[in-house]
């Protein structure tokens, strides 16, 4: 009997992935791994690993998902050493939980690797904050990827009324309704969000504005996913701390 190892890859930046991470895509047979994951991290998988993109598509991700729980359980019942490489945090909107179920459910051994979730990391790299002694003390993670605009039982109200920092993930195509539920209940229009555009990447883009802004900035710059949406005062320390966009400078100054 094989192991599978469900994996954390980061929220984009190849060296953000944590070490266990790093160890169990040099040790695979098998990887299996996401769309998002970056494609640097596979040159780390020993020259006899078979890589497979198990990348979701919209209106697919059922059938995915089949194959996916079927691949780590016929590789790992031939004695391989299956990676499954999920981009962030495998139990944040990975599905993690669910594969981890269907190995117990067959008897095969796995390890958990957790990953840094882009909730975190993207607007650490736009310099946001997501907790500030000053700004905000509690902090949401949600999914913002809504089915035909309904809410999924999201509590609009409670995260409007008690939760500092908002961090809402696949969001941009339900923008307008987000920032609408948002100010239905009571969240100040002036609320500062911001848009952090394939965080943690060379490509990271970030543009900021308030809940009653953001909507017509967002279509004036073409945000599209892979996008977080951060929404509290933290993001007003982006105005001090916007470190990333510095660094990439220094770089582009020295070739």
């Amino acid at each position: 009997m094989g192991k599978v190892y469900i994996v954390g890859a980061g929220p984009g930046s190849v060296d953000l992935i944590t070490v266990k991470g790093l160890k169990c895509i040099q040790q695979a047979d098998v990887i299996l791994y996401d769309r998002l994951v970056s494609k640097e991290l596979l040159s780390y998988a020993k020259p006899s690993a078979e890589l497979i993109f198990v990348g979701k598509l919209p209106k697919l991700h059922h059938v995915i998902q089949e194959r996916i729980n079927k691949l780590l359980v016929q590789h790992a019942r031939k004695g391989k050493i299956v990676t499954r490489l999920k981009g962030g945090d495998p139990f944040v909107f990975g599905r993690g939980a669910e594969e981890a179920e269907v190995l117990r459910d067959a008897g095969i051994p796995f390890e958990i690797v957790p990953g840094i979730t882009s909730g975190i990391a993207a607007p650490a790299y736009a310099g946001i904050p997501v907790t500030h002694r000053e700004l905000g003390s509690s902090f949401a993670i949600i999914t913002g990827h809504l089915k035909e605009g309904k809410d999924e039982g999201i509590n609009w109200k409670g995260l409007a009324e008690s939760v500092d920092t908002l961090a809402i993930y696949m969001g941009v195509g339900n923008l307008p309704y987000i920032t609408e539920q948002l100010m239905k209940y009571k969240r100040n229009p002036t609320t500062p969000i911001a848009l952090i555009e394939w965080g943690t990447t060379n490509h990271q883009r970030v543009v900021t504005g308030t809940l009653e802004t953001i909507v017509e900035i967002a279509e004036k710059e073409k945000i599209q996913n892979p996008a977080m949406i951060i929404v509290g005062e933290v993001v007003k320390m982006r105005e001090k701390i916007a470190w990333f966009e510095q660094y990439q400078q220094a770089l582009r100054e020295t070739v």
